[in-house]
C-alpha cells in the first residue's frame, strides 16, 4: 500500500470508528432528556441538560491537559481508552441511578477532550495542505452518518409511543452500548505513521525510538505540548477563530439536545411527537453528510477558498432559526413531561420542523468542515494543541448553552445564536483572507486549500 493510500485508509478508519461511537452517543444525547422526563416519577432525578452541561464544562477544562495526555500515550491508545468511557456513559441508562449518571458525565467530559485532541492529531498527521480539505470532508461525512443510523432506529421503534417504557429504554441503550464498543475496537486498525513524532524530533528518530518509553522523555513531551497550547491560545488567528468556534458550540447544543426536546414536547404533533425526535436526528444527519460530502470532497475544485462555504452555513442557519421561531412554541425547551399545547406564530408543522432539522445539519457541516480544514492548514506542525484549543472553546460554550437551556425560552436561545453566529462569520473571513494572502505570497495555489 502506498503512503498516500495508507493515510487515506487511516482517515476512513478514523471516520468509521467515530461513526460507531457517535451513532451511540449522539442518539443517546438526542433522546436523553425525553427518556429522563419519563423517569422523573421514579427514584431517578437527573436532568439531561445538566448532564450535558457537566460533560462540556469538564470537557473544556480537560482540553488544557489533553495534548499532554496524547503526547504521552499516543493518539491511538488515547482514542481507545476514551471510547471505553463513552460506552460506560451510555450503559448508565440501562439501569439509571442519579449518582452514576452525573459521575459518568464527569468522566466522559475528560474522555471527550482526549478523544477529540487525538482525532485532530491523527487527521493532521495523515494529511498535507493539498489533502486536508478532502480528508476533513471524508471524516466529517462518516462521523455525521452516525446521526442517520441511530435515529432511524428510534423513529421506527418509538413510532406511536407517547411514553417510553423501561423495556423500550433498556433495549435501546444495550444496543447503543454495543455499537459504541465496536467503534472503540476499530481504532486498533489505524496504522501508525512515521511522522507522528512531535515537531523537532525528525532528526533524532532512532534516538527517540530507543528512549521514547522513558518517563523523562514522555514528561518533556507533555510539558512541551502544554506550553504550546498556552502559547497558541493568544495568537491572533486562534483568538479570531475562537468566536467562530464559540458559535459552533452554541448551535451544537441546540441541534443535538434542545431541538429534539422541543419537537418531543409539542402536543399538537399528536402520537408522532416522540418518533419525530428520531426523524429530526435523521434529517440533521442528512444535512451533515451532504455538507461534508460537497464542501469537503469537492474542496479541490473550490478556487474561492473556505469563505463562501461558511457564508452559506450562516445563511442556512439564519433561515432555520427564523422558521423555528415561527413554528415552535416559545416554552418548548422547558416544557414539563405533559408537553405544551401553546402555539407560536403558526400552527406547528411537522414538515417545517423536519426541514429545519436538515438546515441545522447542513449549516453545522459548513462551519465544522471549514474549521477543521483551516486549523489543519494553519497548524500542521502543532495539530494537537490547536485542536485542543478549538475543542476547549467549543465545549465551554456548549456547556454554557446546556446550562441556560434549563431556563431560557426558545426566542432568547435563538437570538444568542444569531448574534454570536454573525460575529463568528466575520472573524472567520478575516483569518481566511490572511491565510490566502500568506499562501499566495509563498507561491502556492489558493484553490488547493
Amino acid at each position: 500500500m502506498s503512503p498516500e493510500s495508507k493515510k487515506l485508509f487511516n482517515v476512513i478508519i478514523l471516520g468509521v470508528s467515530f461513526m460507531f461511537i457517535f451513532t451511540a452517543f449522539q442518539t443517546c444525547g438526542n433522546i436523553a432528556q425525553t427518556v429522563i422526563t419519563n423517569l422523573n416519577n421514579t427514584d431517578f432525578h437527573g436532568s439531561g441538560y445538566t448532564s450535558m452541561s457537566i460533560i462540556y464544562g469538564v470537557f473544556s477544562a480537560s482540553n488544557l491537559l489533553s495534548p499532554s495526555v496524547v503526547a504521552i500515550v499516543g493518539p491511538q491508545l488515547s482514542m481507545v481508552v476514551s471510547g471505553i468511557f463513552y460506552s460506560l456513559y451510555i450503559a448508565v441508562f440501562i439501569q439509571p441511578a442519579t449518582w452514576a449518571f452525573y459521575t459518568a458525565s464527569v468522566f466522559i467530559g475528560i474522555a471527550a477532550a482526549v478523544l477529540w485532541t487525538a482525532q485532530g492529531n491523527c487527521l493532521t498527521v495523515n494529511s498535507d495542505e493539498n489533502t486536508i480539505g478532502r480528508n476533513s470532508g471524508v471524516f466529517w461525512a462518516l462521523l455525521q452518518s452516525s446521526l442517520f443510523f441511530g435515529n432511524l432506529y428510534i423513529y421506527f421503534a418509538w413510532q406511536g409511543k407517547t411514553h417510553i417504557s423501561e423495556s423500550d429504554r433498556r433495549t435501546v441503550f444495550i444496543a447503543l452500548t454495543v455499537i459504541s464498543l465496536v467503534g472503540t475496537v476499530l481504532f486498533f486498525l489505524i496504522r501508525k505513521q512515521e511522522d507522528t513524532k512531535a515537531p523537532g524530533e525528525e532528526d533524532s528518530a532512532n534516538e527517540t525510538l530507543g528512549d521514547s518509553s522513558s518517563a523523562q522523555n514522555k514528561m518533556t513531551r507533555a510539558v512541551a505540548a502544554f506550553k504550546k497550547s498556552i502559547k497558541l491560545s493568544f495568537t491572533k488567528e486562534i483568538l479570531l477563530l475562537s468566536v467562530t468556534t464559540a458559535y459552533t458550540g452554541l448551535e451544537l447544543t441546540f441541534f443535538s439536545g434542545v431541538y429534539g426536546t422541543c419537537i418531543g414536547a409539542v402536543n399538537r404533533f399528536g402520537s408522532e411527537e416522540k418518533s419525530l425526535i428520531g426523524l429530526s436526528g435523521i434529517f440533521i444527519g442528512v444535512g451533515e453528510i451532504l455538507g461534508g460530502g460537497i464542501f469537503g470532497l469537492l474542496s479541490k475544485n473550490n478556487r474561492f477558498g473556505r469563505n463562501p462555504v461558511v457564508l452559506l452555513g450562516i445563511v442556512v442557519h439564519f433561515i432555520a432559526f427564523y422558521l423555528i421561531f415561527f413554528n415552535m412554541p416559545n416554552d418548548a425547551p422547558i416544557a414539563p413531561m405533559e408537553g405544551t399545547d401553546d402555539v407560536a406564530y403558526m400552527m406547528p408543522s411537522k414538515e417545517v420542523a423536519i426541514f429545519c432539522s436538515f438546515l441545522l445539519g447542513l449549516g453545522d457541516s459548513c462551519f465544522n468542515t471549514q474549521l477543521l480544514s483551516i486549523l489543519g492548514f494553519l497548524y500542521s506542525e502543532d495539530s494537537a494543541p490547536a485542536f485542543a484549543i478549538f475543542k476547549f472553546v467549543q465545549s465551554i460554550c456548549a456547556a454554557v448553552a446546556y446550562f441556560y437551556s434549563n431556563y431560557f425560552l426558545l426566542q432568547w436561545q435563538l437570538l444568542i445564536m444569531v448574534v454570536v453566529g454573525f460575529f463568528g462569520t466575520i472573524t472567520f473571513f478575516t483569518v481566511e483572507w490572511e491565510a490566502a494572502a500568506a499562501l499566495v505570497a509563498r507561491g502556492s495555489d489558493y484553490s488547493s486549500i
